[in-house]
């Protein structure tokens, strides 16, 4: 019975974590990061502002649910330290999604403190933005195993090929750079918002640096599709969770595809903007689930075959 609340944790921790990602695209997507000036931790002065603006509101609201989600990681990091033994593999995501959280944190609060926040264009936003993504992905990655693992989640095989380490490889790292493209096209919509979709491709060979970049995403974003969607069957036939991790991918992957166009055609508003990013989310975390999974039956299935 233990063991199940602590595994119901670490899923209500891992979405709960989710809901704050997408709480900081709103905070970004509204022009909110200086809500609270640039204080921190405090806001305006205060642990609580007594009064602001709308975008004091957002950060504020953003701050907290950050606070709530970075003591959820660390209940659960001691949750698994006391309840697993020494040696449980389950110990290492979670004190990965310990240490993730606290950068997650350090990097917060650098975007306030140097003031890259609201109109800011510079180099250094660009590449926190990018940065903060890299690292939300390390730290949803840690939270799925953790909750996967101890639900009897198949464990990583061991030694695991090098067929199957540079394919897995490969196409997590391009999901990786997908969502930090990702991540930095956003901030080129939000300040730089296309007045039409002719308007907006005009402005990706002739706007400012930021806008010129957004052809990467889109690109980068079919080619790893495109990875997946042939990766993906290859392991299907193995059955059971890997057929059904296979499945959801499959489905996420045009999911996403779909929603990236909508997101153009529309002119990418703030609640568009916010169902690309979970989509992007959910399919990262089904990625790492399902590398996993179709590592370890494909080891599995190597060694009971007949020599």
């Amino acid at each position: 019975m233990r063991d199940v609340r602590l595994r119901r944790f670490a899923w209500f921790t891992l979405g709960a974590t989710i809901v704050v990602v997408l709480f900081g695209a709103v905070v970004r997507a509204t022009g909110s990061g200086a809500g609270c000036g640039s204080d921190w931790p405090t806001c305006r002065g205060g642990m609580v502002p007594l009064s602001g603006t709308v975008e004091t509101v957002i950060e504020f609201s953003h701050r907290a649910s950050s606070g709530i989600a970075f003591v959820l990681v660390m209940v659960l990091l001691a949750w698994v330290w006391r309840a697993r033994p020494k040696g449980d593999p389950v110990r290492v995501p979670a004190v990965s999604a310990g240490l993730l959280m606290v950068a997650e944190a350090v990097v917060g609060a650098a975007l306030v403190v140097f003031g890259w926040v609201e109109d800011d264009q510079s180099t250094g936003r660009a590449i926190s933005i990018a940065v903060h993504l890299v690292i939300t992905f390390g730290l949803l990655a840690s939270l799925a195993l953790t909750a996967w693992w101890l639900g009897g989640g198949s464990r990583p095989a061991r030694p695991l090929p090098r067929r199957e380490r540079r394919l897995f490889g490969w196409v997590a790292a391009g999901l990786v750079l997908v969502g930090a493209a990702g991540a930095i096209t956003a901030l080129g919509d939000t300040l730089f918002p296309a007045e039409s979709v002719l308007h907006g491709i005009r402005e990706d060979f002739t706007g400012a640096f930021l806008v010129r970049l957004r052809w990467i995403h889109p690109v980068v974003a079919v080619v790893v599709g495109v990875a997946i969607a042939w990766l993906a069957p290859r392991y299907a036939g193995l059955g059971g969770k890997v057929a059904r991790l296979s499945a959801a991918l499959i489905w996420l992957v045009a999911a996403q595809l779909a929603l990236g166009i909508l997101n153009v055609a529309l002119l990418a508003p703030v609640w568009m903007q916010v169902v690309h990013l979970l989509a992007a989310d959910l399919l990262w975390v089904v990625f790492v689930l399902f590398s996993v999974e179709a590592t370890a039956a494909s080891r599995r299935e190597a060694v009971e075959a007949p020599a």
